[in-house]
């Protein structure tokens, strides 16, 4: 069940950044997603951790695939840039983060 309270917090989180970007260009009762979008990461994310996933492996999957999935989402929706370099980086980040993982379960 952990892994799915981890998942929930990374979709909350994601559309909590996604709304932030969507408040800042003008449009301030965006906010009010901003906050739920963070207050239902971290209660997730809590969650996650009661359930016996590791901190360090639940936290770094949590960042990782946020910043992955808030690019490739702010690419379609708000037409930034995600170059080659910038893809590159975001495979680095999920390629430590799978590290972790793996070097957690012995």
């Amino acid at each position: 069940m952990g892994w799915i309270f981890l998942a929930v917090a990374v979709l909350s989180e994601v559309c909590g950044t996604l709304s932030l970007r969507v408040a800042a260009s003008g449009r301030k009762a965006w906010y009010a997603w901003v906050a739920v979008g963070y207050v239902l990461a971290f209660v997730f994310l809590s969650l996650t951790l009661e359930n016996g996933v590791g901190l360090g492996v639940a936290y770094g999957i949590w960042a990782a695939a946020g910043v992955a999935l808030t690019s490739l989402a702010s690419k379609f929706l708000f037409k930034e840039s995600l170059t080659p370099v910038m893809m590159f980086g975001i495979v680095l980040v999920m390629a430590g983060v799978l590290l972790i993982e793996t070097g957690s379960t012995h």
